[in-house]
């Protein structure tokens, strides 16, 4: 038996690339359950896989780990070739566990550069989306097994037409545990120094407008000063008859002179 050296992985990402004694020759290995199996040590697999294989049926635990390990029902259901109603009896309770640790992990901490935030990872994500312009509720959760037992969580959300991911490592514990980000989308939901990009303004045109003569106002026509009434003439007084001395009286003179 010829031994073999893992060297890389393929760009496809589906096949493992080895090499035996002679650096000239290089093989390829397909990345499928198997293969993960066995580096998992799980000695289940090589007794009666082939069988199986070819009878289209797997044991329950077998279903269950490879739908806790992130596999959905209709994967397993296609790659077993089993019926779709037999795969979801066993799958179902794991799928529950799956629902309830994507929510545990909600309540956890982010692990930031000087410690576990107070905040919670949704009171987190949730400032992030709105300051973003984002509707928090869309977002869609998920958890599954690496291959380590550690939970790694993932968030789902749209952006106009496109998809976008970000995964967590979940760590149960005190207080809710603790989340740790495992990429960038992830990494940049939870910064607390996010601040949200200004969109950018156009710059205004320059418009040069030509200074207008401006027209000379209308000569206002002069209106002639209405003439002043007349002051009101003073009357005269009533020149008042010449009242006769009692001379004249007595002696019968007129007041003109006459006798």
């Amino acid at each position: 038996m010829r031994e073999l050296r893992v060297i890389g992985l393929d760009v496809d990402g589906k096949h493992i690339i080895c090499e035996g004694h002679d650096p000239a020759d290089k093989f390829t290995v397909q990345l499928d359950d198997r293969l993960r199996a066995a580096v998992r040590g799980d000695r289940s697999l090589g007794q009666t896989l082939k069988d199986k294989e070819v009878k289209g049926v797997l044991r329950p635990r077998d279903i269950q780990a490879r739908i806790r390990a992130g596999a959905s029902v209709e994967q397993v259901a296609e790659s077993s070739g089993m019926d779709i109603t037999k795969v979801e009896r066993f799958a179902h309770p794991v799928l529950l566990e799956r629902a309830r640790a994507a929510e545990l992990a909600t309540a956890a901490h982010p692990v930031l550069a000087d410690g576990p935030s107070v905040a919670t990872l949704l009171d987190t994500i949730t400032a992030a989306l709105v300051a973003r312009g984002l509707n928090p509720n869309e977002p869609t959760w998920d958890a599954w097994r690496a291959e380590d037992g550690r939970w790694i969580v993932q968030m789902a959300w749209q952006v106009g037409l496109s998809d976008n991911v970000a995964h967590f490592r979940f760590s149960p514990g005190a207080h809710g545990g603790t989340v740790a980000a495992l990429d960038d989308a992830a990494n940049e939901l939870i910064d607390p120094e996010f601040e949200r990009p200004l969109r950018p303004v156009a710059p205004v045109a320059q418009l040069e407008f030509e200074q207008q003569p401006q027209p000379a106002p209308t000569p206002v026509e002069e209106k002639p000063a209405p003439a002043k009434p007349p002051a009101p003439r003073a009357r005269r007084a009533k020149a008042k008859p010449a009242v006769p001395g009692w001379e004249d009286v007595l002696l019968g003179v007129r007041s003109s002179g006459e006798r």
